[in-house]
């Protein structure tokens, strides 16, 4: 389904260590919007929905809803540290398209 690189599973580790909430794992959707049609979004999550698709790797867990699922099925993402900017890198098979910044697709 989705696939973490080592410094994306590290990435997740590290904000659910610093996380007061009692999140688990890492939700991943996709949303209408974004300057290419869809964007992602991201964010720390304390247990699954109705529906959720719910992928464990390395001890993380990745919460994905029923309506994202088909769009970010193979996905790969990364986590990479640069000068210029920081963050996730998604590397999705079913994009058409993305935006300059990475974080939105077509």
């Amino acid at each position: 389904m989705i696939t973490l690189t080592e410094n994306a599973v590290a990435a997740v580790k590290s904000a659910l260590a610093q996380t007061a909430n009692g999140a688990e794992g890492l939700r991943i959707m996709v949303e209408a919007g974004g300057c290419a049609g869809f964007k992602y979004m991201m964010g720390l999550e304390s247990q699954s929905r109705s529906g959720d698709l719910v992928v464990e790797q390395e001890g993380v867990k990745l919460f994905i809803d029923d309506r994202s699922q088909p769009l970010v099925s193979g996905m790969r993402i990364d986590f990479v540290t640069a000068l210029e900017n920081s963050g996730f890198v998604f590397e999705n098979p079913n994009a058409a398209s993305k935006c300059a910044c990475g974080k939105s697709f077509g």
